[in-house]
Formats: C-alpha cells, sequence, structure tokens
C-alpha cells in the first residue's frame, strides 16, 4: 500500500469539491481530489446540467407548437424522446470532460475511488488500483446528497422514479404523478407536460415550490394549471399499487378526501439525505444532525482539519453555494484574510420551468416576520416591451425594501429568461445597494430587464409603463 502526501484532499469532485480544489491549487496547496464515480458530481452528470439540456428540449418544442403565432406554417410536430435524452447525456459528457481538463490545468491529482477517513489526516482510498492511503492536514469533505426514500414510494426505476430515471425515461409517459413541488420536482413536471403528458403534481404543504415568495407561488400554480397540470396542496400519497405496466395512487387530498389516480410513472423529489455514510466519521468529533454534517462560518467540522461543504451541509443545497463554500474553506484554509462568511440571503434560486422562477434574499412574509417596515414594488411583464415581441408577458419582477433604509431585501422573479436577469439583484445584494442606486441605474431598452427597474420604481410610487 502506497501513502501520498498532500496539503489539501477532497472528497468528491462535483461542484464544490471541484472548485475547493481548483482555488487550493491556485493559492499553491498541493492537492488531490478523491471521485468514486463521474467529476462534476451529480449536478454535471444528473442534475443541473442534463435537465436543462432537457428543458430545452421541451422549450423548443412549446415554441414549435405555437409557431403559427409568430408567423410559421409547419406540419405535424413530432419529437424523438431517445434523441433528446441522448442529447442531454452528450451536454453532461462534455461539462464532466472539462472539469477532469480544469483539475489537470490546476495540476490537482485525482483518485478514482470511494474515499474514507482512516485516522488523523489520513484518507484510505477504496477501489483505487493499486490500494492507496493519502496524508494531508487538511481534509475537505464534499460528498453531496441524494434523493430521499419516501416509505412506500422506494424507487424501482420501472414505474417509481428518481431524478436519474427522470433523465432516462424508457419511454414517454402518458400518465405521470410528480410527489414534490420543490425546483427539482417542478422542473420535471414541467418537462414532461410540455411534451404532452398528463402531470399531477401532489405536494404535502399548503402551496408549491414552498421555499419561494407566496405571490410567486400562486402566479406559478395559475400557470402550470392553465397549461393542463393537476396541482394537489396539503395532500399525501397513502398507498401506491402496482397495476401493471402502472400503478394507482390512492391521494388523500386537503379536505380528507381520497381520490384514485392511475398513472403510469412516479417521480417522487421530495427533498434530499447527506451522504454521510462509510466515510469513516466514527471516531472523529464531526456532529451528523439529520443526515447534514454541523460546521462553523468558515466550514470547519468539530474536528481539527476535517471540513465540510455543499449538499453535505445546510441549505440552500444549491451547486453555485457549493462552489462558494469551497472557496471560502480553501481561502480560510491559506490563511486569507479578505473573506467574508456565506449569506445565504445573497444567494439566488432558480427553477427552470415554463414560466421560470428566480429570487434572491428575503420573501416578502418573511422579511415582516423579521419586524421589517417594507415598501414593495411590482412590475409585469405585460408591460415591458420585450417581453410582448418574445411573446412570453407572463409573469412578474417583484422587489422587497425595507422602508427606514433603502435596503433591497428580496427581489422575485417569474417569467422569461428571469433566471439570467436575478444575476442583477445578486450584485446589487453584494454591493449592499439601496434604491436610490437601482433607481438611478440606467437599463437599456428594449430589454426585459427594464422590468426590475420598473419594480424598484413601483417600491417607490413612480412606476412609469403600468
Amino acid at each position: 500500500m502506497t501513502e501520498t502526501s498532500f496539503d489539501l484532499i477532497v472528497i468528491g469532485g462535483g461542484p464544490g469539491g471541484y472548485v475547493a480544489a481548483i482555488r487550493a491549487a491556485q493559492l499553491g496547496m498541493r492537492t488531490a481530489v478523491v471521485e468514486k464515480a463521474d467529476l462534476g458530481g451529480i449536478c454535471l452528470n444528473w442534475g443541473c446540467i442534463p435537465t436543462k439540456a432537457l428543458l430545452r428540449s421541451a422549450e423548443i418544442h412549446h415554441l414549435l407548437r405555437n409557431a403559427g403565432e409568430y408567423g410559421f406554417t409547419l406540419g405535424e410536430i413530432g419529437f424523438d424522446l431517445a434523441k433528446m435524452v441522448e442529447r442531454s447525456r452528450k451536454v453532461a459528457a462534455q461539462l464532466a470532460g472539462g472539469v477532469a481538463h480544469l483539475l489537470r490545468k490546476n495540476k490537482v491529482t485525482v483518485f478514482k475511488g470511494h474515499a474514507r477517513l482512516a485516522g488523523a489526516g489520513r484518507v484510505a482510498v477504496e477501489g483505487a488500483s493499486p490500494a492507496v492511503t493519502l496524508q494531508a492536514p487538511h481534509i475537505v469533505l464534499a460528498t453531496g446528497a441524494r434523493a430521499r426514500v419516501l416509505p412506500g414510494l422506494e424507487f424501482d426505476g420501472k414505474i417509481i422514479w428518481s431524478y436519474r430515471e427522470a433523465l432516462l425515461p424508457d419511454r414517454m409517459p402518458a400518465r405521470l404523478l410528480v410527489v414534490g413541488s420543490g425546483a427539482i420536482g417542478i422542473e420535471f413536471a414541467s418537462f414532461y407536460r410540455d411534451l404532452g403528458a398528463e402531470v399531477t403534481v401532489v405536494e404535502v404543504l399548503g402551496r408549491i415550490l414552498p421555499a419561494e415568495d407566496e405571490e410567486i407561488s400562486s402566479i406559478a400554480r395559475k400557470s402550470f394549471e392553465k397549461s393542463g397540470m393537476t396541482i394537489h396542496t396539503g395532500a399525501s400519497i397513502r398507498a401506491l399499487r402496482r397495476d401493471g405496466d402502472g400503478a394507482k395512487a390512492a391521494i388523500t387530498l386537503a379536505d380528507g378526501k381520497e381520490i384514485e389516480l392511475g398513472i403510469d410513472r412516479v417521480i417522487v423529489a421530495a427533498g434530499i439525505v447527506g451522504n454521510v455514510e462509510a466515510l469513516g466519521l466514527e471516531g472523529t468529533k464531526v456532529r451528523v444532525e439529520k443526515s447534514h454534517i454541523l460546521v462553523n462560518q468558515w466550514l470547519e467540522t468539530d474536528e481539527p482539519g476535517i471540513y465540510a461543504i455543499g449538499d453535505l451541509v445546510g441549505p440552500p443545497w444549491l451547486a453555485h453555494k457549493a462552489s462558494h463554500e469551497g472557496v471560502i474553506c480553501v481561502e480560510r484554509i491559506a490563511g486569507k484574510t479578505d473573506i467574508h462568511p456565506l449569506d445565504v440571503t445573497k444567494i439566488p434560486g432558480c427553477t427552470y420551468c415554463r414560466p421560470q422562477i428566480a429570487s434572491i434574499g428575503l420573501s416578502e412574509q418573511a422579511a415582516k416576520a423579521k419586524g421589517h417596515e417594507l415598501r414593495v414594488g411590482r412590475f409585469p411583464f405585460i408591460g415591458n416591451g420585450k417581453a410582448i415581441a418574445l411573446g412570453e408577458p407572463e409573469g412578474m419582477v417583484k422587489t422587497i425594501f425595507d422602508a427606514k433604509t433603502g435596503e433591497l431585501l428580496g427581489a422575485h422573479m417569474i417569467g422569461p429568461e428571469v433566471t439570467e436577469l436575478i444575476q442583477g439583484f445578486a450584485i446589487a445584494r453584494t454591493l449592499e445597494t439601496t434604491e436610490a442606486e437601482l433607481i438611478e441605474t440606467i437599463f437599456p431598452h428594449p430589454t426585459l430587464s427594464e422590468a426590475m427597474h420598473e419594480s424598484v420604481l413601483d417600491a417607490y410610487g413612480r412606476v412609469i409603463h403600468f
């Protein structure tokens, strides 16, 4: 058995792990990454990227079916699901290959295998050939998370799907049940609905997209139902029984009534569980709570020299949050002093359904709960020239300010390309911008971003175009 010494070992090569490794290498640290599956992690291979490739196909399908509104005459519109899936896998593979290139470019050593803590400053790589034990004074855990399994809805890869099977459908389900209405569930619901499936969404909480502002959730629900989705909130799956190549779901509704729904496939998207097993945490001071590792503001665990980042630690469980944590963590290890702890209110969240949804900071309800006196602005995309020209006037931009200080507390958007627009408010939050700077900013015309400006103006009684 050989032993190789490094300054830093990262366990997990996802968006948190590989970014942490590259930044460490840039800071002059001899760095290793141990990854048992694919570089890029779930995000690049089975999450963020392939889902967006599929959603792009669904978007094109929707545009083709409405081509007449844009002056085009087309014949019958069909699609090849297998080719859509093939394209999404190629996109994922291309980016995973790009991560491997970046790690080589930065002289990060990659070990293939399962990593386990093996004593102070030691990591045993199981499955590597030859077997190897690595040594470093600093070890970053970035093993991510997996889909939560609900009792009675265990994944079987045939009828009951996790996100993996949903990305690799063997055929187009005519009737689809989606359990959970967070970002993952809603994105899959949107994809399959746009391709013609009958989609039913069941959410145990009182509204869909429960992490979003209530007003945005309400607008989203109306839009999804208009597209033909059936949505049950405050509901639960009492039982599921196989029925040939499909299933029968007994659903208890919010009013206590029960309905039976015949379905072909079920996608369960009911949260995540941290990958804390088989890491060798036994005998360490690392604390685990509800499958996630507890860390301080610098991503340090209670065990000296052991750190944790990304989906393995606290919410929000987003790839860009994991990457940022990786940078904070290794810069702290390297002794840099011009760094700041992560402020989760400055992390934008995006859902790539149709219409798109994006947000940052506090919702109106959360801001009120914190005792802020508010100024709230709204501007609908029906008042935006670019949105009307695109044929996508649905949705709005909502901004929330502290009435006393002018601080931008939060921004919430639903509509065309809002997942791109939200970065403007993210920059504003980082710069601690007030309404004064946003009002004085000149937004180009005609752009969707003008709706952002108008929303700010509306909060202060100065809206122009509505």
